[in-house]
């Protein structure tokens, strides 16, 4: 016995339209152009998603490099002075603590400071 597809297939297309949903022209209405908008969508949002830790670290050492060089130090000699002292924040706690308490970040540069 044929199988008839209409409402499985209505059903499926109609997912396809609603996932290119606020997209102009033939894309928002045609099939065809709806999967490869979805297909080159997805591979834009999987490489956005790993631009965006790149993004933030480089803010992170913006933010720590500011605060450093406030106090005479660069942000290299900084950093350098707390792996020799042992100590083990990462750039994004470093750039929490500058941004939110300055005092503490003061002891962090003279904790560096000092190993150097």
């Amino acid at each position: 016995m044929r199988v008839k597809t209409g409402v499985a297939k209505r059903r499926r297309l109609k997912r396809i339209l609603k996932q290119v949903e606020g997209q102009r022209g033939a894309r928002r209405r045609r099939v065809k152009l709806a999967k490869e908008s979805i297909l080159r969508g997805g591979a834009y949002a999987y490489v956005g998603r790993r631009l965006k830790k790149r993004v933030y670290r480089s803010l992170w050492i913006t933010r720590i490099h500011a605060a450093v060089e406030e106090r005479g130090v660069s942000y290299s000699r900084f950093v350098h002075g707390l792996k020799k002292a042992g100590v083990t924040l990462n750039r994004k706690e470093l750039a929490g603590i500058a941004y939110r308490d300055p005092e503490a970040f003061a002891r962090f540069v003279e904790t560096a400071k000092a190993a150097l």
